[in-house]
């Protein structure tokens, strides 16, 4: 049985398991039929199987004392240190940690069957136990990992897991530096959900549906299939491949197979006659769903479920090819990092960071830094069309031979768990920023390549050099500036395909050197209004020269770090640690065509206070994808600016300079009219009377799910009258909760230290439902209230 937090059993019924478990026995485990189709709704890849998850109902505590009194109840996913949002200490969380969970099955009804425990991802080691029986442990936090546990499985069962929370000899982590070695954070924990997986002896195990000749009438699909089987004895089975868009099968195909006994075999179709299929891209991102069915003497054994979608990504000498058709990479780093929790964030919120990505910052290609990170996220990623170039962990540093080697099994489990996403365009598998090791990259070349050669290898280099360089593909991490202290960006290296992997970050341009340039919302303003004009030339001259792929700048969202940092965030993300954007996200939120929404974005305050300094002045940038703006400040002339597109030639939507040099003593407001064509697009209004000001609170979700781990985040904001948001720096903000859920963040923020901004993420509690009531007051801007509801099962 499932218990509650409070250790209470939740029944899993004998008839339910019994339904999901048993059946046709020549090969395990049968589902019922109408049972199949309710499965596949829930999973959008992987072997179809009996799942019992196990991410409520947790006991934790220290491993150094165990007894029942020193645990705690708690729910996946989990960081094991309770962190505020910013300065982190790694002694919170670098020792060891015990989690204990306990659920009852009717083990008799498990004999023809095999029984897994899946993890997903624990940070950093973990050492699971199950009913007394050891199992193997796992180094490295990452990236999934199962133990078979057939056998074990009894009436009554106790999974207790030892997680090391330390700094290890495993990447990316390693150094004798310790964690400042590492441009991030890693706080310990089941940072991912953990499952019991019950299946056949005979099952599916993988699946790559790998697409050829996308751009050819005779395009097909070979379907490479890992069958693994317990049984001693000679089998013969037949596997059926069926290609559906959306609930049609459009192809299918099939063959016997010959299993000569225990152990896994591959076997191979082909899918053919695709002439009709559309291809997958940012623009249309089409997908279509690959059900590979195993079937033995007594029917459907055992069947295996991916999603897949058509598209040719080729990095040549000349640029970037997307299905043909020269494209330019316009995209962000993402760290998976969040406040309060570290990495443990459940899907909702993963999912959250994609839709940002794509449809607030426009971009069309994300870089997964420095980790393969979580399937939720690149499931998004698949269904909203951004491109992904996702790497293995690993930052500048290179360890010893047993470090190494786990490397290359990252290399291998990072191919293998996500290689059916059509977003992934080049696999990354050299450590980040890390020196020439040529034989080491071969080798994980070669793995990528052995699992995969569908795809580019790639890895970002800092020596501008082909020198001992073995991937297919050169990616830049380009720091310099121009003479005139704007960013500087080389041009392609000559014979080989070239993109731009980071760029911008907080190089300091205006020195020439060194990255020093903390765009803190609490800190300098001025300071704060450069940092989207410096991504707008980062892109602009990135791709002057058309052989060049793109830029992937750095970087999407705050992070902690103990590398240049302040109070361990790191501050070059053109979005905060919240997850709120900041003036740097003002060029990319005007990159996007007005037919789809007009936008104005000035890149600064509307302020006149003592802490402004007199305001915009003199080349003030404002963002927009209109023809024209016309300017009205309180009752002066109008002024009418066009884009800069002389100096900034090569986007879509250049910025626009405007001279607001303003005697601000009678508070007035600024009036930004736009224009595509004649036609007056957009408005906006920007009040510098501070004693205006409101404070905004506002929910992402109004629904989540009552299972324990869903959240959402509620944040606040200090805006002028119109809404914009303005950096207030006295006072905190109080946060109350009341209802179903739990507060994940701190009851007050102080203003000084957010820049007049904040958050938390309300996390359902397990097996409870009702409307819950957030709270935000503040001694000056009063209280402000938002509800969410929270289900009893998931809304679809």
């Amino acid at each position: 049985m499932i218990r509650k937090n409070d250790g209470a059993p939740i029944a899993v019924s004998r008839r339910n398991f019994i339904r999901g478990c048993a059946g046709t026995m020549a090969l395990g485990m049968t589902l019922p039929e109408h049972l199949w189709g309710a499965t596949l709704a829930q999973h959008k890849r992987g072997p179809l199987h009996w799942n019992l998850p196990l991410n409520q109902g947790w006991l934790f505590g220290v491993a150094s004392d165990t007894s029942a009194s020193s645990l705690k109840p708690i729910d996946l996913p989990h960081c094991v240190a309770p962190l505020s949002w910013h300065n982190w200490d790694p002694a919170q969380w670098q020792q060891l940690w015990s989690y204990r969970r306990s659920f009852d099955l009717p083990a008799s009804d498990l004999s023809g069957h095999r029984a897994f425990l899946h993890f997903d991802g624990i940070m950093s080691g973990a050492t699971p136990t199950i009913n007394g029986t050891k199992l193997e442990a796992n180094l490295g936090g990452f990236l999934p990992f199962e133990r078979e546990v057939t056998g074990l499985l009894r009436k009554k069962n106790q999974l207790d897991i030892l997680v090391d929370g330390r700094w290890l000899n495993v990447p990316p982590s390693g150094s004798p530096r310790g964690p400042q070695q590492v441009d991030y954070l890693m706080p310990g924990g089941i940072h991912r959900g953990v499952s019991l997986r019950i299946v056949p002896e005979i099952f599916l195990s993988d699946v790559f549906a790998k697409p050829v000749n996308v751009l050819a009438a005779d395009r097909h699909m070979e379907i490479n299939c890992t069958l693994d089987s317990r049984r001693d004895t000679p089998t013969e089975v037949r596997l059926e491949a069926v290609l559906f868009d959306g609930a049609s099968p459009i192809a299918r195909e099939s063959k016997s197979v010959h299993l000569s006994g225990a152990g896994t075999t591959a076997a191979q179709l082909v899918i053919s006659k695709l002439s009709n299929i559309n291809l997958w891209s940012p623009e249309t991102p089409k997908l279509y769903t690959l059900r590979v069915n195993l079937t033995g003497a007594h029917g459907l054994a055992h069947q295996y479920v991916t999603r897949v979608g058509f598209r040719d990504a080729r990095f040549e000498v000349d640029g970037f090819f997307l299905n043909g058709k020269h494209t330019r990479l316009f995209g962000l780093n993402r760290h998976e990092l969040f406040p309060y929790v570290g990495f443990a964030m459940p899907e909702r919120v993963m999912r959250r960071d994609a839709e940002m990505l794509r449809h607030e910052l426009n971009c069309n290609s994300v870089r997964c830094s420095h980790y393969p990170q979580t399937e939720a996220f690149l499931d998004a990623c698949d269904e909203l069309g951004l491109m992904v170039w996702e790497e293995v962990p690993g930052w500048q540093y290179l360890g010893d031979q047993a470090w190494r080697d786990l490397l290359l099994r990252d290399v291998k489990r990072m191919v293998i768990r996500d290689r059916n996403h059509p977003s992934i365009i080049v696999w990354g598998v050299r450590v980040n920023e890390s020196h020439n090791d040529v034989p080491l990259y071969t080798r994980t070349k070669e793995i990528a390549k052995s699992l995969d050669d569908s795809r580019q290898t790639s890895g970002t280099m800092t020596s501008y050099s082909t020198q001992n360089w073995v991937q297919d593909v050169f990616a830049y991490d380009d720091y310099h500036s121009r003479p005139d202290g704007s960013v500087g960006m080389k041009e392609p290296l000559p014979g080989v395909p070239f993109f731009f992997s980071e760029g911008v970050g907080q190089f300091s341009y205006l020195q020439g050197k060194g990255f020093k340039q903390y765009y803190r919302r609490a800190g300098d303003r001025h300071l704060q209004s450069l940092q989207a004009l410096f991504h707008a030339q980062g892109h602009d001259r990135a791709v002057d020269n058309p052989r060049c792929g793109g830029l992937i700048a750095w970087c999407a969202f705050e992070y902690a770090s103990l590398v240049n940092g302040v109070n361990t965030i790191k501050h070059p993300g053109v979005v905060d640690t919240f997850r709120i954007p900041k003036l740097g996200a003002t060029f990319y939120h005007a990159q996007v065509s007005p037919s789809v929404r007009p936008v104005i974005e000035p890149s600064f305050y509307w302020d006149f206070s003592p802490a402004a300094n007199g305001g915009p002045g003199k080349d003030s940038v404002i963002f927009s994808n209109c023809d024209r703006l016309v300017i009205r400040i309180g009752n002066k002339p109008a002024v009418t600016l066009h884009p800069d597109k002389a100096g900034y030639p090569n986007l879509k939507f250049p910025p626009f300079f405007a001279d607001l040099t303003t005697d601000g003593s009678d508070h007035p407001e600024l009036r930004i009219d736009g224009y595509v064509g004649e036609r007056l697009a957009l408005t906006r209004r920007f009040s510098s009377d501070r004693s205006q000001d409101v404070l905004a609170l506002h929910a992402d979700d109004h629904q989540i799910t009552g299972d324990g781990s869903d959240a959402t985040r509620v944040w606040f904001a200090v805006c002028d009258k119109y809404g914009t948001l303005y950096p207030h720096l006295e006072g905190e903000v109080t946060l109350h909760v009341e209802g179903p859920a739990e507060r994940i963040g701190d009851a007050s923020l102080s203003l000084a230290e957010t820049g007049g901004v904040g958050a938390i993420w309300l996390r359902s509690k397990a097996q409870q439902h009702g409307t819950v009531t957030v709270s935000a007051s503040h001694p000056r801007f009063g209280k402000k209230s938002v509800a969410i509801q929270v289900l009893a099962k998931k809304a679809t």
